[in-house]
């Protein structure tokens, strides 16, 4: 398959490339900064472009059989919208070259559900703190985006992680449609699932799916600490 992965710079989205390139498939890297991109395979091509370029984003759609958004921003107090922005011109663009499958990331914490299991502190104090507060604007423009990929009547599928961190291998994950227990997600596990969701392995089309590790995950006070001194590509507790 040809699939292209906006996004592509960033610490998930460099793993989505290698794995679909390891698996055979032609991937087309966008990235905004192609000289620092460091996935290099016999199937990897780099594409210089910005997800606010609708002309540049209709370029490196074109031709595709299924699109991988992977893209991320840190929190801010700022408005954000490279979700909600990047995601108008991306389903314009399939739209326009009938590109069907479309494959996105936000977060687990737009289940507006309470994590299943977890104590009082994290359910009523720390992630309502994070999702209010500390992420607020992120997560205002993933609803967007979420807004704008149901309304585009491609054959998509989001992603609703949880807190991401990095991990060597990929693990027995977990996936749903609902809300799963845990607090966490690793980023080749995230990787993984987006390119099995890309390529057709997986029957969950229009739905929001939960991905969830169960091995080997940091602890609540790494979490905190990432939330609060982190970069790109982060995730929100619970997300």
């Amino acid at each position: 398959m040809n699939i292209v992965v906006f996004g592509a710079n960033g610490p998930t989205g460099r793993l989505v490339v290698e794995q679909a390139d390891a698996a055979g498939h032609t991937v087309t890297a966008v990235t905004r900064h192609p000289e620092s991109f460091p996935a290099r395979g016999p199937r990897v091509r780099v594409v210089a472009a910005d997800v606010h370029d609708s002309g540049a984003v209709e370029s490196a759609v074109a031709g595709q059989d299924a699109v991988v958004s992977a893209l991320g921003v840190p929190y801010s107090r700022d408005p954000v919208t490279v979700y909600s922005g990047g995601m108008t011109h991306i389903t314009r663009a399939m739209t326009r070259h009938g590109v069907r499958r479309l494959v996105g990331v936000t977060s687990t914490v737009l289940f507006g559900t309470p994590a299943p299991g977890e104590n009082f502190l994290f359910r009523k104090v720390l992630e309502p703190g994070i999702a209010r507060f500390m992420g607020r604007t992120v997560y205002d423009d993933m609803r967007r985006m979420e807004e704008i990929v149901r309304a585009s009547g491609l054959d998509w599928t989001v992603l609703r992680p949880g807190g991401l961190f990095d991990a060597d291998a990929v693990s027995d994950y977990r996936t749903g449609t609902s809300r799963l227990p845990g607090r966490y997600t690793a980023r080749v596990d995230l990787a993984r699932e987006l390119v099995r969701q890309a390529v057709g392995e997986r029957g969950q089309v229009r739905a929001f799916v939960d991905v969830r590790t169960t091995q080997g995950t940091p602890t609540l006070l790494d979490l905190i600490r990432k939330e609060a001194f982190g970069g790109k590509d982060h995730a929100a507790a619970g997300r």
